[in-house]
């Protein structure tokens, strides 16, 4: 299931994207941290997922609270000509490295139990 929405979430993204307008260079930089941390909250998605522990409603806010706040934060740091993004980025980038650990240990785990039984 959580397999079709990624394929079917690529697949509109390719869609709008390919008709949607060029982003100007002034918004880039927003539109770059905002795609950070929807990633990231994509990979803590599906990290929950696999711990059996996803709600939508966290995933929801999350996905969207993380984006409003890193855009925010870059705009302040625009203004205050202060590279406060960076530190969101770090943050987002790190939680990203933990949460894809996460997944790749449980499917590791999950192939090795797979060999053990087939050994038997």
């Amino acid at each position: 299931m959580i397999f079709f929405a990624i394929i079917l979430g690529c697949l509109l993204g390719i869609i709008f994207g390919i008709n949607a307008p060029i982003i100007p260079y002034s918004y880039s930089g927003y539109l770059a941290i905002a795609i950070v941390a929807a990633i990231d909250s994509v990979f803590g998605g599906i990290t929950s997922v696999l711990k059996k522990n996803f709600d939508l409603k966290i995933f929801v806010s999350g996905f969207f609270g993380n984006a409003i706040l890193s855009i925010l934060l870059t705009y302040l740091g625009q203004k205050l000509n202060v590279d406060i993004y960076l530190a969101a980025i770090i943050v987002f980038v790190g939680r990203m490295f933990t949460n894809l650990a996460i997944i790749r240990r449980y499917y590791i785990e999950k192939w090795n139990e797979k060999s053990k039984k087939q050994e038997k």
